[in-house]
């Protein structure tokens, strides 16, 4: 965390989402301090993936303003890493380990990369922040989900991001591997000064690293330390219906939210 001093890495003012007549959200003011890592959290539908398109410039808001390192956000800009949900290579795509990271690093530019010493280099250098060396040159597809996400994260390292945006990024993943995914973005939020804007339907596997809760519900947010935000006034009141929180063995686990008969996660923690 930083001090008063230092300009947000990321600043949102009044913003507001909907589609049509139905809101997602509305009045969002929100900080992102260099180094800060913020757990999103919300119900299905809440409008937390579009937060994070909004960030990246791919979705407008409705109203309201979003400025990055004290510019307007816009499309394209690298300083913005982004990490996706998990999601499996198909058997068929021909990439090794290092070649998914090194699309992090050219990826932006037209016709083949050049190889250079200090391309490759830099590739080295970012598979092993994310310690992905002993795979390096593997087939992408023959690779746990785990191991694959490691190198999105790389990947999305090869920018020098001072916010990093992860959708999702544990969902599908093994305790094992959400672990290890969870203590890597929290290594380099620290390392690099990282703002992180983390969604995910479970808090658990970050709980130890997060600063502040942005928990979106019902047309309306609140945010703030988890203590504060995860309670069951707080949350029965966001819901607008009542919601228990319980803490248990070192576990938060959210019940009685709106969508929890349609979420398979729900006996972890039923925010999406």
């Amino acid at each position: 965390m930083t001090g008063p001093a230092e300009s947000p890495v990321l600043r949102i003012r009044g913003g507001a989402l909907a589609y049509g007549p139905r809101r997602l959200w509305s009045g969002l003011d929100l900080d992102v301090q260099a180094g800060e890592f913020i757990a999103v959290l919300g119900a299905n539908g809440s409008g937390k993936t579009s937060l994070l398109r909004a960030v990246l410039g791919q979705q407008p808001l409705t109203s309201g303003s979003i400025e990055f390192l004290g510019r307007p956000a816009r499309r394209g800009d690298r300083r913005i890493g982004y990490v996706p949900q998990q999601k499996l290579a198909d058997d068929g795509t021909p990439l090794r380990a290092r070649d998914l990271v090194a699309l992090g690093i050219d990826g932006h530019r037209f016709g083949l990369p050049l190889p250079s010493r200090s391309r490759r280099a830099r590739v080295d250098l970012l598979l092993e922040e994310v310690g992905a060396e002993s795979y390096a040159d593997a087939g992408v597809s023959t690779l746990s989900g785990g191991e694959q996400q490691r190198l999105r994260i790389g990947q999305a390292l090869a920018g020098e991001p001072r916010l990093l945006l992860c959708d999702e990024p544990l969902l599908s993943l093994d305790l094992a591997h959400q672990r290890g995914v969870s203590e890597l973005i929290d290594r380099q939020r620290a390392a690099r000064r990282m703002g992180v804007l983390f969604v995910t339907h479970d808090i658990n596997p970050v709980l130890s690293f997060v600063d502040r809760v942005l928990y979106l519900a019902g047309g309306g947010f609140r945010i703030g330390p988890p203590d504060e935000v995860l309670r069951s006034d707080v949350l029965s009141e966001l819901y607008g219906s009542p919601v228990d929180v319980i803490r248990t063995r070192g576990r938060v686990i959210v019940v009685g939210t709106p969508d929890a008969g349609h979420d398979h996660h729900h006996d972890d923690d039923e925010v999406e």
